[in-house]
């Protein structure tokens, strides 16, 4: 539980710096991400949880990352970073980085083991570098999990430290290499519970 705290408290910091500098620039609102996938503030869809093959509380989950699309990144972005955090649970189901400064769409599924979109951490599930879905337990309140997918433009690229496989970098490893190098950001947020 130590680990989701520090991963929660890393994510709230980013967030906060990342508004008080598009606040400052006075750009606040132009950098966008946009979803064919789900609608913002609506419900995740089954497509997206982790399914019954690691989760025992969704049945029929395709455990495919959303479709992602974003304008309006800052001239001088170096790479991109893309986030799925659970804030309810202090989870973090995905993080992308590395992105090329030219990319502008993530299809469907482009969180799969091995993507060739950008390079990838292992999340808190701990399963492989890769995305895995929604899977809130149907038995503990709250039901219902909000869950934020965040894109960031960064000045530059990143370069993680890591020792695999005994140390793969996570979720962790990449806020932390966040600080200090993000020119904006734009986010999602939806909902979704595996109970009835």
């Amino acid at each position: 539980m130590k680990k989701h705290a520090v991963s929660l408290t890393l994510a709230l910091a980013l967030f906060s710096t990342v508004v008080a500098t598009a606040q400052n620039q006075g750009d606040w609102g132009k950098f966008r991400l946009s979803s064919t996938t789900f609608s913002n503030g609506g419900r995740l869809p089954l497509s997206m949880a982790l399914g019954s093959n690691h989760c025992p509380f969704v049945t029929g989950g395709g455990n495919s990352s959303p479709e992602l699309s974003w304008t309006n990144a800052p001239l001088e972005t170096q790479s991109f970073v893309v986030t799925m955090f659970d804030v309810t649970a202090s989870f973090t189901h995905w993080g992308m980085y590395n992105i090329a400064p030219g990319t502008r769409q993530l299809p469907p599924n482009a969180g799969i083991a091995g993507s060739t979109f950008g390079q990838q951490v292992f999340n808190d599930f701990s399963l492989g570098a890769q995305y895995d879905g929604p899977c809130p337990p149907n038995n503990l309140t709250p039901l219902v999990h909000e869950y934020v997918l965040s894109v960031y433009a960064l000045n530059t690229a990143l370069t993680l430290q890591q020792s695999p496989p005994n140390f793969p970098a996570n979720a962790e490893t990449l806020y932390r290499a966040m600080f200090g190098r993000i020119l904006n950001q734009a986010s999602l947020h939806g909902f979704f519970s595996s109970a009835p």
